[in-house]
């Protein structure tokens, strides 16, 4: 507000000082074209020799005479010297129009003075008209509106300092708001919003838009700590049964079994491997941006490596009539397929069906190729098929973790489909029993040549 205050003081202050010299300017160029217009006047009357005496003049605080080239005054008005000349004759330039400052002294006239000299006359006797106008008024003028500027400048910059302190602090009033509101929502730490002020301005947009960012880092937060408290109570699980079975076994000492407990032990130390490897998957794909496109996949190869994986019965593959190629990560689209096919595995009663054919469907001007994993298990009930892709979601006959896992297979394969640019769903299967994954991959127009990166 200081720096805003002294830039319009000096801004003031230059427009002051360019007034007042457009003000002179403009004065004194008045004065000399109301003598010139006089002289040039009296200059007609010496040309036809037709001067009169007195010479006439019009206003006050005017004096007019005509010289000679001797410095002789031939006629003036009745307030001019007779004898005198206002000018000294070496000043005088006889073939040019001239303006001149001479002192009040020598013309009689309230100073300062202002002197105007028009050539006139004829060759065998050249003549010069004088005409001497008093600036006095102009003087007067000048300090008239120096003194005006002097007093108001002061009160016009307090005004003005006044005014803009005030609209500043209007407009500056919801931002002080949020920030008031920021410090109590960081002080208490917990969940808030910033006032949102009724006008809709910048403003207005600028608190709209934190509360927004408000509201998902909650939600964020709110997701963390889930994720944290889900995690921890996975990671207990196994590490329970693992301290039991070692504990029983120090007990019991000779009469352990030590087979059967690093059996289980081990059994345990699996299920505890793949869940810190599914947390650090989890962990990698919500910090890295997806990368799609980085090479092509054919989808009849990978269906038959992953279900090379299982016995077959249960595990089907329905060969493509054609390659089928896909943009994507191999890894990341093996990782989907096999989670799939072990949470069909896991759920079939007899047997598990995948299929890869190319499709119609088209998204953005974006073809796609639609892959199948069908089972003939209990299956999914429609309320349940969207929440089923959150992290550790169990449904209710799949809560026994050691059969379920701990529900991130499903949420893994979700975020990798959504990095892969391609989308799933879930539906019944055709006999109305079991469960079919539907999952859309974005397809290449062409086979890859080994060009293709």
């Amino acid at each position: 507000m200081a720096i805003g205050a002294f830039g319009l003081t000096v801004g003031l202050a230059l427009g002051g000082v360019v007034l007042l010299g457009a003000l002179g300017f403009v004065l004194q160029r008045t004065v000399d074209t109301e003598a010139f217009r006089t002289a040039d006047a009296v200059a007609l009357l010496a040309a036809e020799d037709a001067l009169p005496d007195p010479l006439p003049v019009a206003g006050g605080q005017v004096c007019v005479q005509v010289v000679d080239a001797q410095g002789r005054v031939r006629a003036a008005s009745i307030d001019a010297d007779r004898l005198v000349p206002m000018v000294r004759p070496e000043r005088l330039e006889r073939d040019r129009r001239q303006r001149l400052e001479v002192s009040a002294e020598r013309v009689g006239l309230a100073g300062p003075v202002r002197v105007v000299t028009v050539p006139a006359g004829t060759a065998d006797d050249p003549l010069t008209v004088l005409v001497a106008r008093s600036m006095a008024d102009v003087r007067h003028s000048m300090h008239v509106v120096r003194t005006i500027l002097l007093v108001a400048f002061p009160l016009l910059v307090a005004v003005l300092a006044g005014v803009a302190w005030r609209v500043v602090g209007a407009t500056l009033r919801p931002v002080e708001a949020l920030r008031q509101g920021a410090e109590e929502i960081t002080g208490r730490a917990g969940t808030g919003r910033l006032p949102v002020p009724a006008s809709a301005d910048e403003i207005h947009r600028l608190a709209v838009t934190l509360n927004g960012m408000l509201d998902r880092l909650e939600s964020a937060r709110i997701r963390q700590r889930a994720f944290v408290s889900d995690a921890a109570h996975e990671l207990r699980s196994p590490l329970t049964n693992i301290r039991t079975e070692l504990e029983v076994a120090q007990r019991l000492a000779g009469q352990t079994d030590w087979t059967a407990v690093t059996a289980n032990l081990l059994a345990d130390t699996d299920r505890l491997s793949r869940l810190v490897d599914d947390l650090l998957l989890l962990a990698r794909l919500d910090e890295t941006p997806p990368v799609r496109g980085t090479g092509p996949v054919e989808l009849g190869a990978l269906l038959s490596e992953v279900a090379a994986r299982y016995p077959s019965p249960p595990v089907r593959v329905v060969p493509p009539p054609g390659p089928l190629w896909t943009a994507g990560n191999a890894d990341e689209l093996r990782r989907v397929l096999a989670n799939l096919v072990d949470n069909a595995v896991r759920h079939a009663q007899g047997s598990v069906l995948l299929a890869a054919e190319a499709t119609s469907v088209q998204h953005r001007e974006a073809a796609y190729h639609l892959v199948t994993v069908t089972d003939d298990g209990p299956g999914i009930p429609v309320a349940d098929r969207g929440r089923v892709f959150g992290r550790f979601t169990r449904l209710d006959d799949g809560r026994a973790r050691d059969d379920g896992g701990a529900g991130l297979g499903l949420a893994i394969v979700g975020e990798l489909v959504r990095r892969a640019g391609g989308s799933i769903t879930l539906t019944d299967a055709d006999n109305q029993r079991g469960l079919r994954v539907c999952l859309l991959l974005p397809a290449l127009p062409t086979e890859p040549t080994a060009d293709t990166p």
